[in-house]
């Protein structure tokens, strides 16, 4: 149970990883997510479902080397067990027949948007993905998503590989072309997001985002992923990951992203990962 099968950089600091995990392969769905925690040492760490093969009993993650349970985790060879797998968790994602829907994933926010372009084409919706990366060193699933994708876009900060600029501002393109856009989900760090919304917002765009909060447990008795939406306290983990993105106060979301930095950077030099 949770051993390594297969492990592999598909760019500077990003793993896919394969685990196996019977149950969780059975019933995971797009949008959920699972809490990985690596030894007794080691934090709780939320890392969404990519894919799964219920045939092979195989759950795939995406892993950037970040903090220290993350760097942990990309230094494990195939072979080795993970101490605990927990999920699936939270609420899968809105799947329906919306229309033209563009689905945007932001660094490895992309492994987190694959799935969902996989089941909004299922649904028969006309996919536009929208993927981003600071150069084109950084660019994953490009492969993936373009087989389940009517069109496929690739952004780059630094212009070294197919669109010069942010995934917002291709975004913006799209809508401004005069295409009628049903649906926007937006996954990524939290900036991108944020600029997303602004985006959709003055064309009354539906648009969706998948909170990327600070979690614990995972099964909302912590509080420690609470999130404001609409006026109102959610818990990402219970309530979420998704979250209506025009009702989300991104301002208090981003002050409580940064309250763990110092303990992180602590705990990766205790244990030898950064000097």
């Amino acid at each position: 149970m949770n051993r390594i099968v297969s492990s592999e950089y598909i760019a500077p600091a990003v793993k896919r990883i394969e685990v196996e995990h019977r149950a969780i392969a059975r019933k995971r769905k797009p949008g959920q997510f699972v809490i990985v925690h690596i030894d007794e040492h080691g934090e709780r760490v939320p890392l969404t479902l990519v894919d799964s093969d219920p045939d092979a009993g195989t759950i795939t993650l995406i892993v950037q080397a970040a903090g220290k349970s993350t760097k942990q985790l990309c230094d494990m060879a195939v072979g080795e067990s993970i101490e605990d797998v927990l999920g699936p968790l939270g609420h899968a994602s809105e799947v329906e027949k919306f229309g033209t829907v563009v689905v945007i994933g932001g660094g490895v926010g992309t492994g987190v948007a694959y799935p969902n372009a996989v089941a909004l084409k299922k649904a028969g919706n006309y996919v536009i993905s929208i993927t981003g990366a600071r150069n084109k060193e950084y660019v994953i699933l490009e492969e993936e998503l373009k087989k389940v994708s009517d069109e496929c876009y690739i952004t780059t900060d630094d212009g070294s590989y197919g669109y010069h600029g942010f995934t917002t501002q291709k975004l913006k393109e799209i809508i401004d072309s005069g295409k009628k856009i049903d649906y926007v989900l937006a996954i990524g760090p939290m900036p991108m997001m944020r600029a997303a919304v602004e985006v959709t917002r003055p064309y009354g765009i539906k648009t969706v985002v998948s909170l990327n909060t600070i979690m614990v447990d995972g099964t909302g008795m912590c509080g420690g992923c609470r999130a404001v939406v609409g006026g109102e306290t959610k818990f990402a983990c219970v309530d979420g990951p998704e979250f209506d993105g025009h009702l989300v106060n991104f301002k208090e979301l981003k002050a409580r992203q940064s309250l763990f930095k110092e303990q992180e950077n602590h705990a990766c030099k205790i244990r030898g990962i950064i000097k």
